[in-house]
């Protein structure tokens, strides 16, 4: 990879183009807060973050990324609409892959607006997209908004919904939870002999365990109330496999999951946000027509994520990450703005991958 001083050279290149965009430049300490910010990060990010005590701040986590940190100086102090640029060092432990950095460079744009979330999406997209036009790059899109409007569409208990929502970041478990649900696979053996039990307090024998006897009998009714569930019918699993099996450019991508709003209306006004997302791409000079959408995009990024998501790859180059990322947080907004939200968007740049590509050129 290249040199440190040519990737922050690049770094400062990049963000002073988000800077004659109208951005105010961010500053976030090197070392974060620990408790609040392990549990908004995803299960990937959660189990790489570098963690350390300190016997007067606490549990404290060098950096993992940007937006968290960002987010929460903007909820506590900015002002509405907001700008930000940033770029600096994030830092993630790498325990199964030597080759992956474990210290690297992210070069931010964060957009705080409410006034129109597909003209903020438009926006982000595209100012990535022309600070990266001198590369050969596919640009992929997606929407955690559909599948997560889908899952609250589902005629199922309200605990599977939300067991469902959990892990839409972890697409294999998803899986296995919707194969459980609809009956396409048994409830577990360990599961059936829990069920089998008696709450704690019933059994005579002493309780030790981190859990009360409350919580425990309360999570051995969920699971009666569970096995005891009319499973997802064979229809509504199809329905929902058909929109993650979406795979088209926009505007035929957009077709399809017209036709799948037909049967599956929970996805009806997520699908009206992707055609203004579209037509305020369209506006913004991009041509939609050969932007990919898939319908399993994202799934396995930042667990902040809630709608528009997207990234640009070098597809001859598999042993690179993403030169960028991006996607819509809202719920994020809401949850550091203690009960306060705004629509927020942001994307970042890395910049070492850049240089790496243009010195292959």
């Amino acid at each position: 990879m290249p040199q440190k001083a040519l990737i922050r050279a690049r770094a400062a290149e990049l963000r002073a183009r988000f800077e004659e965009a109208g951005a105010s430049v961010a500053e976030t300490p090197v070392l974060q807060p620990a408790e609040v910010l392990l549990d908004l990060y995803g299960e990937d990010i959660r189990a790489r973050a570098y963690v350390t005590s300190d016997s007067l701040l606490g549990e404290q986590m060098l950096r993992p990324d940007f937006t968290v940190p960002v987010v929460q100086m903007h909820m506590e102090h900015g002002a509405e609409p907001a700008r930000y640029t940033y770029s600096g060092e994030v830092f993630r432990r790498q325990e199964d892959d030597s080759t992956r950095a474990n210290e690297y460079t992210q070069v931010g744009y964060e957009v705080f607006d409410r006034s129109n979330p597909a003209v903020a999406d438009a926006e982000v997209f595209n100012l990535v997209s022309q600070s990266l036009a001198h590369l050969d790059l596919r640009a992929a899109t997606g929407d955690i908004g559909l599948l997560a409007a889908a899952v609250q569409g589902l005629e199922t208990t309200e605990r599977r919904k939300a067991a469902l929502t959990r892990h839409i970041w972890r697409p294999r478990r998803f899986r296995a939870l919707l194969d459980r649900y609809s009956g396409r696979t048994p409830v577990p053996p360990s599961r059936e002999a829990l069920l089998a039990q008696d709450a704690p307090m019933q059994s005579g024998v002493p309780f030790i365990g981190l859990r009360t006897p409350a919580e425990v009998s309360a999570r051995i009714e969920a699971l009666h109330e569970d096995v005891n569930a009319m499973p997802i019918s064979s229809a509504q699993v199809e329905m929902l496999d058909a929109l993650l099996d979406v795979r088209e450019t926009l505007p035929f991508a957009l077709e399809q999951l017209r036709d799948i709003a037909v049967d599956m209306p929970a996805i009806t006004d997520a699908v009206f946000s992707l055609r203004e997302r579209i037509e305020a791409l369209d506006a913004k000079g991009v041509d939609v027509a050969n932007i990919d959408f898939e319908g399993s995009f994202g799934r396995t990024n930042l667990e902040y994520y809630d709608g528009f998501v997207f990234g640009f790859f070098a597809d001859n180059r598999a042993d690179l990450p993403a030169v960028a990322t991006g996607g819509r947080y809202d719920a994020l907004t809401r949850v550091l703005g203690g009960g306060n939200e705004i629509p927020a968007v942001g994307a970042i740049i890395r910049p070492e991958v850049v240089l790496e590509l243009e010195a292959a050129a």
